[in-house]
């Protein structure tokens, strides 16, 4: 069995995820307030009350509750020498190896609501793509950015 990366988003990254849920959700209240609003001034078929509220609810369970945890719980990353881990997803798992001799630049940033909890995401860049570690610890997401600025000008002074 192939072992998995080590580490994973801390724990205030679900937090943050949930409250991303949230914001999506409560858009999706203003466009099922609005079908409903509808339906009712158009005398549109009861279903699509029915279907509305089924919708937002479901969108309130999975959205802010299941998914957030199950991607927080699948969600790994490792740093190592030569390359750089990054493994997501439940059913269909991607797992990212990206080689030091191939990184550009590695980048910090952080919105308002990841900053609030003293987070930050890291984006590492290629020449190709971009990969991100989302929602690592502020001091976390600046040792590593160090450290593989590091790595990466080692890998490519041994080239």
């Amino acid at each position: 069995m192939i072992s998995q990366p080590k580490y994973r988003i801390p724990k205030k990254g679900l937090t943050v995820w949930r409250i991303h849920a949230a914001i999506e959700a409560v858009i999706l209240l203003v466009f099922v307030i609005v079908a409903i609003v509808l339906a009712y001034v158009f005398d549109w078929p009861k279903w699509i009350y029915l279907i509305s509220i089924v919708v937002m609810i479901a969108d309130l369970v999975f959205g802010i509750y299941f998914f957030p945890k199950i991607r927080w719980e699948h969600w790994r990353y490792e740093v190592r020498e030569q390359e750089i881990e990054i493994q997501q997803g439940l059913f269909i798992v991607k797992r990212t190896l990206v080689p030091m001799v191939r990184v550009q630049h590695v980048d910090t940033s952080q919105g308002p609501i990841l900053k609030h909890y003293h987070l930050a995401s890291m984006s590492i860049s290629t020449a190709a793509t971009t990969h991100t570690i989302p929602a690592l610890t502020e001091q976390e997401a600046d040792q590593l950015r160090v450290h593989i600025s590091e790595l990466a000008r080692v890998a490519e002074d041994d080239v």
